[in-house]
């Protein structure tokens, strides 16, 4: 198999190849593999199920140790597709605390950091779109 980056590939039922396929991402499309669910208020708001997470997003676990645990997002890490939460540590046996570092998929988005104004206009393009039907 080839080693760079394929933009023929669709899909393909094997998950070696799904595997491949994320390894292999440039940053601006594992920008989008970093999504995770709005919360029902801000799917109503926005007229978007889902949108990429960013630093000082507030999310909510919703699978695993820390189900049902919130707070603001602290690390987001595009190369290994994962997020930390501020708060959510485990603690080592010689007492230093680490990061719990969770997958996208498994949150749900409650407040957004709408800072940047790129992101606002992200938003705001879905909207107009619903308005037009």
């Amino acid at each position: 198999m080839r080693k760079k980056f394929s933009t023929k590939w669709k899909a393909s039922k094997q998950p070696r190849k799904q595997r491949k396929y994320r390894i292999n991402l440039p940053l601006h499309l594992r920008h989008k593999m970093m999504s995770a669910h709005l919360s029902k208020e801000l799917r109503q708001k926005y007229g978007k199920r889902s949108f990429p997470v960013r630093k000082g997003d507030n999310v909510k676990v919703m699978r695993g140790e820390f189900n049902g645990k919130s707070g603001k997002i602290s690390i987001a890490n595009l190369t290994k597709l994962r997020v930390a939460i501020e708060g959510l540590q485990k603690q080592k046996k010689d007492g230093t605390k680490v990061n719990v570092y969770f997958s996208p998929s498994n949150l749900i988005i409650t407040e957004l950091n709408l800072e940047d104004k790129e992101r606002n206009e992200a938003l705001k393009r879905n909207m107009n779109k619903e308005a037009g039907k």
